[in-house]
């Protein structure tokens, strides 16, 4: 049995499949860019992941659904076009949409990661996800190869998807910022669909919507796509350095000439006197200081997993002078931005393997630290994979006996990750202390919160003699009763995003 289907003649197979594997693509491209373009303002976390699968997952289905209903009651060969053109200009608006908004949302909570995510995918996505059930209904001219035409077309969205991510992951990011990667993908779009929009004309002789429009309603689109251009060429960008994993911004303190302040997707992660590498700006600093202070006399080997801003092995050389300090820190061009803007060296004194910080501490020799600090995040969350029983041991393993393991955390009530660390940490090592205000410590504001561990007795009283009022050490009884039966991370269960909602 074949349709009656006399306007709407089939696309040639390539040009069929080209299409679908495009749109399918260029959705994966937007959703993986999508978590780059919202992360500066409302962090990469497991949440803000979610919102982006989660809204482009949405905007698939509306817009298959959307080209299917289309389908059905207006020619499809008129509605392709338009709806690459759509797609294009949709996604050159989403830069400066998404970036004027961030200002306003930045730092939101559920609410506001939705919402701009939404504001970041959704309309795009869904134009070019109706280009597949148009292209469908186009090809669909036999009700007995329904089945394969459907299938066929449906494996080629789903390559195109795979193709897209891979590429993006791989490729597209490490080369490109993602402006220049949506800005070209919205250009190349809008392109290809005045393309088709002439190709169909030509073969079929029926002028597509995007052709046959009126002049006023063209003008409006090729306006809205330039001004968009436009606004993202002057839309303000939080970063001075995107790399593959941060948006990087340095900038300085207005109250010392000489304090630089390194922000990553928008949080404060590292504070540098260019001028004087023993002072310590953040408070959580201090305490790893005090810590690194009270060690034995003489240079220490310290390896550090995260490098940040540095702030910590330029303390170490400045205060321990032949000390050596190994960083395995996961970016590569952050370490290039900090060579380049905060004055960091390799030589004698630091050693910098970039990597991700997992499979640089597996390849540490053993017992050769006289201190381990973790000072490692996503955004204001440190990488499940670094927080578990497993990788507490292979710390253990790389210290030397009465090497200590400082880890910076940042919780917030209940203050239920903390806890759980505390639980971990304590099942490997013998002698455990936790650094954090007292308020933080009861539930009732968040905090950076230190923990101290090691198999020999902690130099506590030298760190207690540099605290500042209201900060507090938990040892014994005390942490005990703050674990209050708090469970511990492992390889095979680590839900430290969950844990650290408010």
């Amino acid at each position: 049995m074949t349709l009656d289907n006399p306007l709407d003649n089939p696309l040639p197979p390539a040009l069929a499949a080209t299409l679908v594997f495009v749109a399918s693509g260029a959705v994966l491209v937007l959703e993986v860019v999508g978590l780059r373009l919202v992360g500066p303002y409302v962090g990469v976390t497991l949440q803000t992941s979610s919102a982006v699968i989660g809204i482009a997952l949405a905007a698939i289905a509306y817009g298959a659904w959307l080209g299917g209903w289309l389908a059905d009651r207006l020619p499809p060969r008129r509605l392709l076009a338009p709806a690459l053109v759509i797609g294009g200009i949709a996604t050159v608006v989403t830069l400066p949409v998404v970036r004027y908004a961030g200002e306003l949302l930045r730092g939101s909570a559920a609410g506001g990661v939705l919402l701009l995510t939404a504001l970041a995918v959704f309309v795009p996505a869904v134009a070019l996800s109706a280009v597949t059930p148009l292209v469908v209904k186009l090809q669909l001219g036999d009700l007995r190869q329904t089945g394969r035409v459907v299938g066929k077309l449906s494996s080629i969205g789903t390559l195109g998807g795979i193709t897209a991510t891979l590429g993006t992951g791989f490729v597209l990011v490490a080369a490109l910022p993602s402006s220049a990667i949506v800005l070209g993908l919205g250009v190349l779009l809008a392109l290809s669909g005045v393309g088709l929009g002439i190709y169909l004309w030509r073969a079929g002789h029926t002028a597509p919507a995007v052709i046959a429009a009126p002049p006023r309603a063209r003008a409006v689109a090729a306006l809205v796509g330039l001004a968009g251009a436009g606004l993202a060429a002057t839309a303000p960008t939080p970063c001075d350095l995107e790399t593959a994993y941060h948006c990087a911004r340095i900038v300085a303190d207005g109250q010392r000439p000489d304090g630089r302040i390194l922000l990553l997707n928008g949080a404060r992660h590292s504070y540098v006197d260019l001028a004087d590498p023993e002072h310590l700006e953040f408070e959580y600093t201090q305490w790893i200081g005090a810590l690194v202070d009270a060690l034995p006399a003489g240079p220490i080997e310290a390896l550090h997993l995260g490098g940040g801003g540095f702030t910590m092995p330029r303390y170490v050389s400045a205060t321990r002078p032949g000390s050596r300090n190994v960083v395995l820190e996961l970016d590569g061009d952050l370490v290039a931005l900090d060579r380049a803007r905060l004055g960091v060296r390799s030589g004698p004194d630091l050693d910098i393997w970039v990597g991700d910080a997992r499979i640089g501490l597996a390849g540490q020799p053993a017992g050769r630290y006289d201190v381990v600090v973790g000072d490692a995040f996503g955004h204001l969350v440190i990488p499940w994979h670094l927080t578990t029983r497993e990788l507490v041991a292979e710390v253990r393993r790389t210290m030397r006996p009465g090497g200590v393991y400082a880890l910076n955390m940042i919780d917030y009530p209940p203050v239920r990750f903390a806890r759980a660390e505390v639980a971990t940490v304590g099942s490997v090592f013998e002698h455990v202390a936790l650094v954090a205000p007292a308020d933080a410590l009861a539930g009732r504001t968040g905090s950076n919160f230190v923990l101290l561990a090691s198999d020999s007795p902690l130099p506590l009283d030298p760190v207690r003699s540099r605290l500042t009022t209201g900060v507090r050490v938990l040892t014994g009884p005390e942490l005990i009763a703050f674990t209050d039966g708090a469970g511990i991370l492992t390889d095979d269960y680590a839900p430290v995003d969950q844990l650290l909602v408010r």
